[in-house]
Formats: C-alpha cells, structure tokens, sequence
C-alpha cells in the first residue's frame, strides 16, 4: 500500500474517504437524486438565452439561406457533440466523470487534460453569468420604463444592483438539484418569451418597405456584420460547459445508467430550443426584415403590457440561467479552496466564496455593460470549443473510431466546423467592440 501513500501518510481507503466526504459537500455532487425532467429543464435554462431574442436581427446579417443553414448546421451539430458527452459520463465502469475537466483529464492527461478545459470553461461560465447579470438588470429596467414611461430615469447600474441582490440570496442553495423549481420556472418563460415574440410579429404582420437583403450598407460593414452574426448563431447553442455537471445530479446504477434518462432529458430540450429558436429568428425577419432591432421586443414596441411582460419572463429566465452557471464555478472554486488551499468545508467558505463571486461578476456588469461584445470575441476562443469541437476530440482520443468510418467523418467534419468559427466568429466581433465602446462613459 505505500505506493498510495501521500506526503500526509494517508492511505488508499483513506484518500478514498475524503474524497467521497467533499463529493458530499460539493454543489455539483452533494444530491444524485435529480429526474431526467431536471436535466431538461437545466439544458433549457444554460442554452435558450435572452440572446434568442436578438437571432432575427442576426439572420438580417446573414441573409435567408446562410442564416437557416447556420441555425440547422448548429442545432444538429451541438445536438450531436452533447450525445457524445452523455455517452462518455460513464464510459469507464465503476468511475463517472462528474465534471468537464475531468473527462478531459482522462482523455490528455492530469495535467494538460485541466489546461485545456478549466481556461475555457471558466470564461463561459464567468462570462455568461457577467452578461446574465446585464441582462437581468436591463429587463428590470425595461420593464420600469413600460409600465411607467413619464417615471424619472434610473441609472443601469442600480438596475443591475437589484438583480445582483437576488443572485446573493440563490446563491446559498447547498445543491445543484436545489434549483430544480427555478430552473423548470426559467425554462418555462424562455418559452413564453420567445412564443410573445413571433405570435406578436406575426400579428403585426410583414411590415411596409421590408427588405430582405443583408443589412450592411458597405462592403466591409456586411462582411463583419456577417462574421458576427455568424458567432452569435453559434455561441446560442453553447451550453455544453455545464453538461457533464448536469448529468452527475442523477442518479446512477449498472442497470439503468444515467446516460439514458439525461439523453431523454437533453433531447426533450433541444425539441424546446428549436420551438424558441426557430420561429423567433425565422419570423421576426421575415416580419421586419433588415430593420428588424438588435432586440425583437423593441421591434415590437406595443402593446406595452405585453412587451413589459415579456421583459419579467426574460428576467425570471436569467435569474436560472445565472445560477445553472454559476454552480459548477463555485464546485470548481470551493474544490480548489479545499484540496490545494487546505481549508476546512465549511458554511463559512462558502458564504466567502459565493459572495464574493457574484459580487465579482456583478462589479463587471455594471462597469462593462456592453461586455456582450466582448464576450463574442473572447468567447469565441471557449464557446466553440467547449461546444464544437473538443468533444469531438475527446471522443477520437478515446474511442478512436475506424478511419473513414461514419463516426471518424462526422467528427472531423464537426471539428472543421468548429475551428472555422473559432477563427471567423472573433474577427465579427471585434468590429462590434470598437463600435459598442466609442462615447462609452463608465457607471452610466
């Protein structure tokens, strides 16, 4: 046995042990009584973003036929990459891999296994939840400003305040399965939203001088316009960071493996995305065209009782999406504090930790309220890959399908894919940041 014996002496059984006591005290791991409905609704809330309100206007960059090819070609795509990854959860018997890094420390190594998913992880996470805290603080405005238009003017940054002190309240729950109730109720509006959206469009009906043309009015402005719709199709369907998570809240035996109901979960959401995404983006321009608003629901203008409930779904929605973000970051963080810091799993270093995160991310919302941009760009570099592409490597490394055979083909066409909009989808983005930053004024 001394082969298993560290600096501290500690057996095999021993090393074993606290490493189940953590597992019990992590966020992530703590609860694996989770039903394959949570899952649905988890996959739900990470994926449909209030960005699905924002497709139409990318679609008037892209044009009808790219813009439907890249909505189908990144449906399927992730669709495809995220059964790769419920397939892989448990594909050594006896072991599951709770957590993205450490299906990719199986696949690379202990160490280049963490380089390559933690970086990028992380900034999907933390970046998401940066422009959820955004979001969820300019519905709250939005809404002020439908139900009291003569009303005085609010700055943002309160705004964002007032949500930021909802996520400190959530942000205690012990577990992932914990938020079960606010996922289900934020999957459920992303839908009433979407739904409000294209019904109300279509009641407007195809509005006068609708054109349908790309929306640049230069050559260079359509060819960045397009780069970065290109992304923002791309990175709507990038909740992959969180799968593996996801998956590790239910429960497991060799005869019904959790694999088969976070499948049944996972593609019972990608039915729900379509019905968002679809008749959102497809609609809204067909309706509006190339005028159509960066926000649909600013398209729409009236009835305002409809638009300013629209806005409390939007935030009711991010209130989840926030959380199912932010969970496996303080499972990552709260690890880290005790394995490598040596401290203590307590309610107190998590009471610090949390806190600390989403008054992070909250400090960054209000002084970069346009980091949606930014996230484009440097989310391209962790959106595609966490979604597109590594998946796809992890499983030829693993499995190491047949050359030309149909899963060697559809891989590699997938990490073609991917890598094409890992170079492409920044270089949109990028314009858009010169753009959203100019006049800028900080804490406005």
């Amino acid at each position: 046995m001394s082969c298993f014996r560290g600096k501290d002496n500690e057996t095999a059984d021993q090393v074993v042990d606290k490493e189940q006591e953590l597992n019990e005290w992590l966020a992530i791991t703590r609860s694996r009584e989770g039903k394959w409905w949570y899952s649905a609704f988890h996959n739900v809330t990470a994926m449909v973003g209030a960005g699905v309100l924002g497709l139409p206007y990318a679609m008037a960059e892209l044009g009808w036929g790219p813009g439907v090819t890249a909505l189908l070609m990144s449906w399927a795509i992730t669709l495809f990459t995220l059964w790769q990854m419920v397939q892989m959860h448990e594909m050594v018997p006896g072991k599951r891999f709770d957590r993205y890094h450490e299906l990719g420390q199986h696949a690379f190594g202990p160490k280049l296994g963490l380089w390559i998913v933690v970086p990028q992880q992380l900034m999907v996470e933390v970046g998401t939840d940066i422009v959820y805290m955004v979001t969820g603080g300019k519905s709250i405005q939005k809404f002020y400003t439908s139900v009291c238009p003569s009303c005085h003017p609010i700055r943002t940054t309160y705004f964002i305040m007032i949500f930021g002190a909802i996520q400190f309240l959530l942000s205690h729950v012990p577990s992932f399965n914990s938020i079960a109730g606010v996922s289900i109720a934020a999957a459920f509006m992303s839908l009433s939203y979407s739904t409000i959206a294209w019904v109300a469009s279509l009641k407007m009906g195809v509005q006068p001088g609708a054109s349908y043309e790309p929306k640049g009015t230069t050559s260079a402005g359509r060819v960045f316009g397009f780069l970065a719709a290109l992304g923002d199709v791309s990175f709507s369907f990038a909740a992959h960071s969180v799968v593996l998570e996801i998956q590790a809240t239910i429960k497991s035996t060799p005869e019904r493996p959790s694999k088969n109901p976070m499948w049944k979960g996972s593609l019972f959401a990608y039915i729900i995305v379509a019905l968002c995404y679809f008749p959102v983006a497809l609609v809204g321009f067909y309706i509006f065209g190339n005028s159509v608003q960066d926000n649909i629901l600013i398209s729409l203008e009236k009835p305002r009782w409809l638009i300013a409930a629209a806005n409390v779904f939007v935030l009711v929605h991010v209130i989840g999406s926030y959380q199912v973000f932010a969970i496996p970051v303080f499972d990552m963080l709260e690890s880290f504090m005790v394995k490598s810091m040596k401290m203590k799993p307590t309610w107190y270093l998590r009471f610090a930790t949390r806190n600390a995160y989403v008054a992070l991310t909250m400090f960054l919302g209000i002084t970069f309220p346009f980091f949606g941009g930014l996230l484009s760009f440097f989310g391209g570099f962790a959106f595609v890959p966490t979604t597109y592409f590594i998946p796809c490597i992890i499983w030829l490394v693993l499995f190491k399908p047949r050359r030309f055979s149909l899963s060697w083909i559809v891989n590699w066409f997938c990490i073609f894919v991917g890598v094409t909009l890992l170079i492409l989808a920044p270089i949109g983005a990028l314009r858009q940041i010169i753009v959203l930053s100019k006049g800028y004024t900080f804490y406005s």
